[in-house]
């Protein structure tokens, strides 16, 4: 018997979206708050209590990200590499195609919130929800953006009980898939320019990503920051 029953849950929580809701999802890097329109996001970053310099992030998948990002040849293989032959979760950070549905039906507020200097971030493989999630996303070819269901500053959460009760009040779904399992990195996704190679966050598995671009590529991405203690 499975404990939960995530195509459903997808279904939920992806109608809710698309009738210009908020819904508070469960991914393996933690429970991200998303919206498929401008007053949605905005709902959700004036919850959060975001600085004006953070952007939204997209949830999507691989065939989506091939799409819509305009990577080099080697910025492809580097996306290919983490997260398909090592499964593992990126924060992937790279210019995106203007002209392409995704972006080109979303507003001037909500494309200013969500890109970034011709950039855009995209979460990929991050759990079996996201790609559930993410299947829906690309069939209607509706974007869902978001960011952590947190307010601002404290820190991600990787259970719905531990997610302030500000946020949970303005989502319209909740789907609580208990425990997600990167919560001993107490941090989201690594975040990742695939061209410039920027680190712009130290997140989940970023050791595990530096470890595959020193391998497979001779690139030697930054040590992570020591903690202080």
């Amino acid at each position: 018997m499975s404990l939960f029953d995530v195509e459903r849950d997808a279904r939920r929580a992806f109608d809710a979206l698309r009738g210009g809701g908020i819904a508070i999802v469960p991914h393996n890097i933690g429970y991200a708050a998303l919206g498929g329109s401008g007053p949605a996001l905005q709902r959700i970053f004036v919850t959060k209590g975001r600085g004006a310099s953070k952007r939204n992030a997209m949830v999507a998948n691989l065939a989506m990200q091939t799409e819509l990002q305009d990577c080099s040849p080697r910025g492809r293989d580097i996306v290919r590499a983490i997260v398909e032959d090592y499964d593992l979760p990126l924060g992937c950070i790279a210019p995106y195609r203007p002209q392409h549905p995704l972006m080109a039906k979303l507003d001037g507020e909500t494309l200013a919130a969500s890109t970034q200097n011709g950039t855009v971030a995209i979460l990929l493989n991050a759990g079996r929800f996201h790609a559930a999630l993410t299947r829906l996303s690309h069939e209607a070819e509706m974007p869902l953006f978001g960011s952590s269901a947190n307010k601002s500053l404290n820190g991600t959460k990787f259970k719905v009980e531990d997610i302030e009760r500000e946020i949970t009040a303005i989502a319209d779904v909740v789907i609580d898939h208990g425990l997600q399992p990167f919560h001993l990195y107490r941090a989201s996704s690594t975040l990742l320019n695939v061209e410039t190679l920027d680190v712009v966050r130290f997140g989940s598995c970023y050791d595990d990503i530096a470890y595959v671009l020193d391998r497979h590529f001779r690139i030697a991405l930054p040590p992570r920051p020591a903690v202080a203690t």
